[in-house]
């Protein structure tokens, strides 16, 4: 009786047991027979790929800051210490921005004053300024530089509103360089199963249009200086 039931007990739970593990077949009879292994699902990590669309939106955001920081450097007539932001001069064999080389102050609305902190650089100091492309004569009486700011004459404007144009281009480059980090990282994260595929595409339309955003601004930004520059 007892025998009886025990064969009863292992026939019903054999088919159980065969319902959860599945078997690869069998080749040749030196191989024994082993469970498939089934394969884990992609982990996508939203988190990781959130970070890299944070990251491209701020240094996005700091190329807009940086693009009306270097529209200031561009003359409108009326004297402005911002206007030599872009100077560089050569200081002990290095390429050092002017305004880090000196104080500059506004005498009068047409004029900037430069006070060298050490006097043996004010000719390097001067020679920069003319050959910066801003279109100044400085002059120097040993001790400080004075620019005399003329009134824009219809070709310096022209020169302007192409230099407007030219700041707000490598601030496009920027923004577009800034995309192209943020797809290539996303790219990386899919081919290592980290992300899937949709969700890598998601990503990718995500920093484009915020590209596009951006590029936007420039353009607003880029096209009010240029109103202000043809309009004085």
């Amino acid at each position: 009786m007892k025998l009886t039931l025990i064969l009863i007990f292992a026939i019903a739970v054999i088919p159980v047991a065969d319902a959860f593990v599945s078997y690869t077949p069998c080749v040749g009879q030196q191989h024994r027979c082993r469970p498939m292994t089934t394969t884990a699902p992609l982990h996508m990590s939203q988190e990781d790929m959130d970070l890299i669309t944070m990251d491209a939106s701020e240094r996005m955001d700091k190329t807009l800051s940086n693009l009306a920081d270097n529209l200031l450097t561009v003359r409108t007539g009326r004297a402005n210490p911002s206007m030599l932001d872009r100077v560089e001069a050569e200081y002990y064999g290095a390429m050092t921005p002017i305004n880090q080389m000196a104080t500059i102050s506004v005498p009068s609305s047409q004029q900037l004053q430069i006070a060298p902190f050490d006097k043996s650089s004010i000719a390097t100091i001067e020679k920069a300024i003319i050959y910066s492309g801003l279109g100044f004569i400085p002059s120097s009486d040993g001790n400080v530089i004075r620019i005399n700011i003329p009134q824009l004459t219809e070709e310096r404007r022209k020169d302007l509103l192409k230099q407007c144009k030219s700041i707000g281009e490598e601030a496009k480059v920027a923004i577009r360089n800034i995309r192209r980090d943020g797809v290539e990282s996303i790219k990386k994260m899919e081919k290592a199963g980290d992300l899937g595929k949709d969700q890598a595409l998601d990503g990718q339309d995500a920093l484009q249009k915020m590209t596009d955003e951006h590029i936007k601004l420039v353009d607003e930004t880029v096209g009010k200086k240029e109103k202000e520059v043809a309009t004085l």
